[in-house]
């Protein structure tokens, strides 16, 4: 029995997943999240020094931490593929807002994580698209450390942060 709520009814669904939605386990016990990996999606937007983020839902893993839109790859599709279309549905981030800067990979050789770091070439609002979010927000970067970040997110924030400043340094 657990207190975390459950996903709505739909997510619950089988016939709603993706061949590719299920969890890997390492040997270590630790698991994770797409049988194909997984990617998310980082905005920068410079103009405001801000990055969005969004609230995970409850009921999800690591549920009411901040992180980055992005899920479970589909067998058929790459990295950057993924972490678009997990942002498009999650977040309605438009693509031609975006120029993409710079892949990070967190590779644990049964499963990896691909984090996709854009460059917003406009300002946007993003929308939630499905349940997997209770908020999004465009977060000063100065901010961020403040936050309840997903466990995976904040090991990799300083290095992510880093990459931007290092192709931005003036």
């Amino acid at each position: 029995m657990t207190d975390r709520p459950l996903p709505p009814a739909h997510l619950r669904d089988p016939a709603n997943r993706d061949p590719a939605d299920a969890w890997v386990e390492l040997p270590d016990g630790r698991r994770f999240w797409g049988l194909a990996g997984a990617a998310g999606l980082l905005v920068w937007l410079p103009d405001e020094d801000a990055v969005l983020l969004q609230l995970r839902a409850a009921w999800g893993h690591h549920g009411g931490t901040w992180g980055l839109p992005g899920g479970a790859r589909h067998f058929d599709e790459d990295a950057l593929e993924g972490a678009l279309r997990e942002a498009a549905e999650e977040a309605s981030v438009p693509r031609d807002a975006l120029e993409v800067l710079f892949e990070h990979v967190l590779d644990l050789d049964v499963w990896s994580y691909t984090t996709v770091v854009a460059r917003a070439t406009r300002r946007f609002e993003p929308v939630i698209g499905d349940a997997e979010s209770d908020a999004l927000r465009w977060v000063p970067v100065a901010e961020v450390d403040a936050l309840d970040l997903h466990p995976g997110f904040a090991a990799a924030w300083p290095g992510l942060l880093a990459g931007i400043r290092d192709r931005f340094a003036d």
